[in-house]
């Protein structure tokens, strides 16, 4: 098993560890990337996940070309719920406005099972793409979905998922909207089943395939060979059922996005019990093993908000 260790696009940057510029504010002095430009650049698309506007800003700041929202990490960090079915469409849309809003960076959408049936993925298509999503992906599972990771799944009939695909393509208002289609039938169905699916997810109108939780290495090599130039994701998510494989070993194999759904909110939870436990043991280890009050004010764009005060005054 290959550990994760690909660092992602270097960018020069100051010696500050942020990126100051125009607030960090996103800029909306030009358009977000579409997702076909970003897959026409010979490298893997990595897609950190980012679970609240914090994170999306942190991940534009490191560098990377784009990120993720994925229902896992939402719910969790918004709610404190598990990724059992609990949140809706309105749910997800108040975490996501809020990411949007944060980055210039463009996102790959969690669209879940889009919330009903082809009337309620057109309607998931058409509110998320019109808050500004650069892409979005819905699955074949039965509602209420769970993480794809989890035991208890269920999938559709395959065609029920080719009406809800064909809808999905037809509401898009865009064509540079980027619809892409994941199967959870892998731990249901075998891979056979899984690729089939994918096969006619494609012939309905997705752009790209998604097939999520293969259990080895050699699974993610077929998913490769089997859809060789079509857009592929893999999820790489820690204690799941999938290898950890890094970025470029996966790009060889096919698959040009490569997302990493729980790697942020899995580590902000440890920092958070650490700092916990020490505030209770009363240790002196809370300082120093955080940003610095500099930096976090620099993240949040503290000084051009005080400009604007000093301006136009209180």
């Amino acid at each position: 098993m290959v550990q994760v260790a690909d660092p992602p696009t270097k960018v020069n940057r100051p010696p500050c560890c942020y990126m100051v510029t125009n607030d960090l504010e996103p800029d909306r002095t030009m358009p977000r990337p579409t997702w076909k430009s970003l897959l026409a650049v010979p490298e893997p698309l990595l897609l950190p996940v980012a679970h609240d506007a914090l994170s999306a800003r942190l991940i534009e700041a490191a560098g990377f070309r784009a990120a993720s929202v994925g229902g896992f990490a939402l719910v969790g960090a918004r709610h404190g719920i598990p990724d059992i079915g609990l949140a809706g469409l309105r749910d997800m849309v108040e975490g996501v406005r809020d990411i949007l809003a944060a980055t210039s960076l463009p996102l790959l959408i969690d669209g879940d099972d889009g919330y009903g049936d082809v009337k309620n993925v057109t309607h998931t298509i058409r509110t998320y793409e019109r808050m500004g999503a650069a892409a979005i992906f819905i699955e074949d599972q039965v509602s209420p979905k769970r993480c794809g990771h989890m035991a208890g799944k269920s999938v559709v009939p395959c065609e029920s998922m080719e009406r809800k695909i064909a809808a999905a393509a037809a509401a898009r208002e865009s064509r540079d909207t980027f619809l892409l289609a994941r199967t959870d039938a892998r731990a249901l169905e075998g891979l056979d089943g899984a690729l089939h699916r994918a096969e006619r997810y494609l012939a309905a109108g997705a752009d790209g395939i998604f097939v999520e939780a293969p259990i080895s290495i050699a699974e993610l090599e077929r998913i490769g060979r089997a859809f060789r130039g079509t857009p592929l994701l893999a999820n790489m998510l820690e204690d799941g059922a999938t290898p950890l494989v890094s970025p470029n070993e996966l790009f060889g194999l096919g698959f040009q996005m490569i997302a990493y759904p729980v790697s942020l909110l899995f580590r902000v939870v440890r920092t958070m019990e650490r700092a916990l436990a020490d505030m209770r043991a009363g240790t002196l280890r809370l300082e120093g093993e955080g940003v610095s009050f500099a930096d976090f004010k620099a993240l949040t764009g503290f000084e051009a908000w005080a400009s604007i005060e000093d301006r136009f005054g209180r």
